[in-house]
């Protein structure tokens, strides 16, 4: 049963499945009537995706899932709020998922927003701001280490929230500490829609 993967084979599942989808040959997995009806009563994902909800990055379709394959979470630059990681934490603590990937890509919106924010001072209205304020940090490491690209600053997002996600949660730390969960950052390319490994937190 899927549930029982180690977080180094859920990882290998989800790279096989991403090589297929860069190279167009994405088998679409567990998509059937009969998986559906299989999924009825219960459900055993090998892995929780937190991603950025940019309309390009469909997780089950890059990394070529079907039904109940992954637990899926996505907000805009991938921010973390109490409703994330309750999601992330019931996926972990209830579902006895192995592997938490956070899923970042190159161009973000959200990061694009924050660069600019910290540029010209000047905070987006709305509740957008509330994005910005917490990708801030990420955008601000990035400059002091001299690097300003954008895809730089959504590299350092991805991991500075890989890392937020153990520091805040109790559950995920000692899921990652006890070897039955890790932690994963990857940066996805929008042109090739490869996903590269950035970051690790815990056994892989």
């Amino acid at each position: 049963m899927a549930t029982y993967l180690t977080p180094a084979l859920a990882w290998r599942r989800l790279r096989e499945g991403n090589e297929r989808f860069v190279a167009g040959e994405s088998s679409h997995p567990n998509q059937d009537a009969s998986r559906r009806s299989s999924l009825v009563e219960n459900q055993h994902p090998f892995a929780v995706i937190f991603g950025c909800s940019d309309s390009r990055l469909a997780a089950e379709i890059i990394f070529d899932l079907g039904l109940g394959d992954a637990f899926v979470v996505r907000t805009a630059g991938q921010v973390i709020d109490d409703a994330v990681l309750g999601s992330l934490e019931y996926s972990v603590g209830v579902l006895g998922v192995p592997l938490i990937v956070v899923l970042g890509h190159d161009s973000c919106g959200a990061v694009i927003a924050t660069q600019n924010a910290v540029k010209t001072g000047e905070m987006p209205a709305g509740f957008i701001r509330s994005l910005v304020e917490r990708i801030t940090p990420s955008v601000l490491t990035s400059i002091r280490n001299d690097q300003h690209d954008i895809n730089d600053m959504v590299v350092e997002n991805v991991k500075q929230t890989s890392q937020r996600l153990v520091d805040s949660s109790r559950v995920i730390s000692d899921a990652v500490q006890g070897g039955r969960a890790a932690v994963i950052g990857l940066a996805y390319r929008l042109a090739e829609g490869r996903a590269d490994l950035v970051s690790g937190i815990g056994e892989l």
